[in-house]
């Protein structure tokens, strides 16, 4: 199965089994000290916004308008933010790196 490489809010990194088809939100909301996903994801809170490591950044689908402005008013946002809800896992992402943005 395809892994997603996390690092939480307290620093701690390990490696967790990604679902394909789910979101990687699903996933991280699933961890001790993942993402909150209040919307459900929803597109419409960004309390599961990460950062994607550098070498990910290109190999992701583009970030959709609405994303591009619930992220734009995050005091961590950052050119490589995106929000978790919007990633659709697949084989392809597998050692997708990202770390928990902290909260807003």
């Amino acid at each position: 199965m395809a892994r997603i490489h996390v690092t939480d809010r307290a620093g701690e990194s390990f490696v967790v089994e990604g679902r394909t088809g789910a979101s990687v939100m699903e996933t991280l909301r699933e961890l001790d000290n993942g993402v909150e996903a209040l919307c459900g994801g929803m597109c419409s809170c960004a309390t599961c916004h990460c950062h994607i490591d550098s070498s990910w950044r290109d190999r992701l689908p583009p970030r959709s308008p609405e994303e591009e402005e619930l992220l734009s008013e995050l005091e961590y946002f950052r050119e490589n933010s995106r929000l978790t809800c919007q990633l659709r896992f697949s084989e392809e992402l597998d050692g997708l790196t990202l770390t928990i943005a902290p909260e807003e």
